[in-house]
């Protein structure tokens, strides 16, 4: 028995320069036979094949690389051909054509979305990054008050402080929001509202903004204690403490959830109440979790391979936590001559807290004693910042002053500048200009 299936994959072998419509009128007898479940007498011997004859422009086709045998042949004949619809060739090529081309599916219908609902329908999506801004900007703006819950706002709060996008129209409208709807609005919801604004280091232009907040944690510090602290955490970072809310929020509701090493660099001349000191907690003990998450991509070890060649493994120490809990990336003790000098022959750490200076001088002016200073080393990498790669996240910059404001002498290294050195060779003589710059000197070991 030869099958449709058979017969219609030897005919090209047959004749190349053919299309369908050149060979199916020779082989309706026997293909109709066939599918009839007749047999044939003799075998393949007996089916007689009429001399090919190409059919005009044949030859043209299949000279540009058209191919006549494809899914057209299991479309069938065309109509003129002669062939009854409901024959059984023609079942069978409809079915072989189902089998092989299977239908597709109907389109289904997609509800039509609008301003606020759109707006959630892409924030709910997985794939956030392919939203682009845009798209958030214009639904943000076609959605009317009403459509705009804090179950929206949240998500978009949300949306930008993961994605470190730092859009000032979607930034400033939940600011907007907030202070519209401050009276419906739990700590709870405000929290994660205000989480964007610490994290991308943004204050909002919006002018109540400030006192919207300072009336919420007066109202809410006794009844959301976590809140009420990441509260504080975000103003933080924006340098925004608000100095008469402090009076508030230290109750013993939530004072073992905070630590006021924050209120004691930020705001010197505070005289409230504080935390006790057995009951501080440090903020940055350690590496923070995206540098342990991304450390294959980290130049800290490339960092540390230079400094090793540069200064010698006894000059500096690498991932020291210093008083009160702040992780550093490189830290070296210089004399005031400005000498590199050995760490295991120092104490690392500058005293904390600060002495005090002077009523009305900055902490960053106080003074002391120890004749050597301590020189941190910060790596800038790409995923410190925002995605605008031009301002530093806000909990990257709060680590950053509450060193300065220790006493600590800063050397940010940007990663743009670190990502264009070619080789360890450019990156001591990189490492190099920069300690020099800083008036640094050391011994001709390691140099």
């Amino acid at each position: 028995m030869v099958s449709i299936t058979q017969l219609h994959a030897s005919t090209p072998a047959l004749c190349p320069g053919l299309r369908c419509s050149a060979v199916w009128p020779a082989a309706a007898p026997a293909s109709t036979a066939l599918l009839s479940g007749a047999q044939q007498v003799g075998g393949p011997a007996s089916c007689r094949w009429p001399p090919c004859r190409p059919r005009a422009g044949a030859t043209a086709a299949s000279g540009t690389g058209e191919e006549p045998w494809g899914a057209a042949a299991l479309a069938g004949p065309e109509p003129h051909q002669g062939f009854p619809s409901d024959g059984p060739l023609m079942c069978a090529l409809e079915q072989e054509r189902r089998f092989r081309l299977p239908p597709k599916p109907p389109p289904t219908l997609q509800p039509v979305l609008h301003g606020g609902q759109r707006l959630e329908a892409a924030l709910s999506c997985p794939h956030f990054l392919r939203r682009p801004r845009q798209h958030l900007i214009r639904s943000l703006a076609e959605a009317r008050p009403e459509e705009l819950t804090p179950h929206v706002m949240v998500l978009l709060a949300q949306h930008l402080a993961r994605h470190r996008l730092r859009e000032p129209q979607l930034l400033e409208a939940i600011a907007h929001f907030l202070v519209v709807q401050e009276a419906q609005l739990s700590s709870k919801v405000v929290q994660k509202l205000v989480l964007p604004f610490g994290r991308l280091n943004y204050l909002p232009l919006e002018q109540q903004f400030m006192p919207c907040l300072e009336r919420i944690l007066a109202r809410e510090a006794g009844v959301a204690p976590l809140a009420t602290v990441n509260i504080l955490m975000s103003l933080c970072q924006l340098r925004c403490l608000p100095f008469r809310a402090l009076h508030f929020v230290f109750s013993p509701g939530f004072i073992n959830h905070i630590s006021d090493t924050a209120v004691e660099l930020e705001l010197p001349g505070y005289r409230g109440p504080r935390l006790p000191r057995r009951q501080q907690v440090p903020i940055f003990p350690q590496p923070l979790i995206t540098d342990r998450a991304r450390c294959k991509y980290s130049h800290k070890d490339i960092v540390a391979e230079g400094l090793r060649q540069l200064l010698g493994e006894e000059k500096y120490r690498q991932d020291l936590t210093v008083p009160p809990g702040y992780c550093t990336d490189f830290l070296l003790c210089v004399s005031s001559s400005g000498a590199v000098l050995p760490v295991r022959t120092q104490d690392p750490f500058l005293p904390y807290p600060p002495r005090s200076c002077p009523q009305g001088q900055a902490a960053s002016q106080s003074t002391t004693h120890d004749p050597a200073q301590r020189v941190v080393l910060m790596l800038r990498e790409r995923w410190h910042f925002c995605r605008d790669g031009q301002v530093l996240l806000g909990s990257r910059a709060l680590r950053e002053r509450h060193l300065g404001l220790m006493g600590y002498q800063l050397l940010p290294l940007p990663f743009e500048e670190l990502e264009s050195q070619r080789g360890l060779p450019q990156l001591k003589s990189y490492l190099r200009q920069k300690l020099q710059a800083l008036g640094l000197r050391w011994g001709p070991e390691g140099g």
